[in-house]
């Protein structure tokens, strides 16, 4: 497994088939007090992708921070590509799953019964629109040449860079091809911009210093985030093991906090590259805690980082109607995981 796959091309097709059905009822907003503390017997089955922003629950397996958490078992179904995670949410075969936001919201607008219940993660400078020194500003773009990955987090960061300078995807010429290859792309000649991610922009830099980042996803914290998701029937028939997986989570948190080092080399293994690698591109991620998102989802995620995600996602055409905060949002199990 390699990091080239960490965030595969969302495949609106598979989102759409069979996801549309009765919506179960989730527990109501504002219930912390009602979920119970302890977990119920059985297993949770998480999809999880080879990307380091889910990497807190690599270390919660290797440390036991699931049975810290009492949890009977828990199961990480590793998958490589966008379209097989959703299929197996949609199906059922999923409790719950990791994935970025603006995936979220293209779930739901498809009928997919699911909730986010956390916000896992922030990327900073780990994603970022990359060019050489004669390019000086995102208005530079304009009649470019820009290669990346289309309906993945660099179509969003880059629709969202363009906007904010008048322009849109209309006013450079797409060069697609996947985030792995688009730094490459860069260093070769073949294109005088690309977007992409770690560890690809720092070895496009180490290639060549005049590689510069023009447009890091930090300019809007939060517009490029991943989510944690919950089916509408496991909120309503396992809510204590969905409370106590947020919990494991947050004691995943702490060790990385405490023991750094160690628990880079944990997920380092886990997503199939070398600590060196990633070096950067853990500096470049942000780890929320059940705390953090809970103000998070009471602020600013809720006011602007969920208005910017989705406003870019269209813009993009990977989601084709609007999403409200309320479809997708249940805030009471990291709210219950703080008091």
């Amino acid at each position: 497994m390699t990091y080239s796959s960490f965030k595969s091309k969302i495949s609106r097709a598979a989102i759409a088939i069979g996801l549309i059905g009765a919506l179960a009822h989730a527990i109501p907003a504002n219930a912390a007090d009602s979920i119970p503390t302890q977990p119920e017997a059985g297993t949770f089955k998480i999809g999880i992708e080879p990307w380091l922003g889910y990497g807190q629950w690599h270390v919660a397996a290797a440390k036991d921070l699931f049975k810290a958490a009492k949890l009977d078992d828990v199961e990480l179904v590793n998958f490589t590509e966008d379209k097989d995670l959703n299929a197996a949410l949609a199906s059922g075969q999923l409790d719950g799953a990791n994935i970025a936001t603006h995936t979220a919201m293209a779930m739901v607008a498809a009928g997919l019964p699911v909730k986010i219940v956390s916000l896992l993660d922030f990327s900073l400078s780990a994603d970022a629109i990359i060019a050489g020194s004669d390019i000086k500003s995102v208005a530079d773009l304009k009649g470019k040449n820009v290669a990346y990955e289309e309906g993945t987090t660099s179509d969003i960061l880059l629709n969202y860079a363009l906007a904010s300078h008048g322009m849109t995807i209309d006013d450079i010429t797409k060069v697609p091809m996947p985030a792995a290859d688009a730094g490459s792309a860069l260093i070769a000649g073949r294109v005088p911009v690309a977007v992409t991610y770690e560890p690809y922009i720092s070895s496009a830099r180490a290639q060549d210093k005049n590689v510069q980042l023009l447009f890091a996803a930090g300019e809007d914290p939060g517009l490029v985030s991943d989510v944690f998701v919950v089916r509408d029937d496991v909120l309503k028939s396992k809510p204590g093991q969905v409370l106590a997986m947020l919990k494991a989570w947050d004691l995943a948190v702490a060790e990385y906090k405490a023991n750094t080092k160690d628990a880079r080399d944990i997920i380092a293994k886990a997503v199939g590259a070398s600590p060196e690698d990633l070096a950067t591109a853990f500096d470049g991620v942000q780890y929320y805690t059940t705390a953090e998102a809970n103000k998070a989802f009471a602020g600013d995620f809720k006011t602007k980082t969920f208005v910017d995600v989705q406003k870019a996602a269209k813009t993009a055409g990977i989601l084709t109607q609007d999403v409200t905060i309320e479809q997708m949002l249940d805030a009471s199990f990291v709210d219950a995981a703080n008091k």
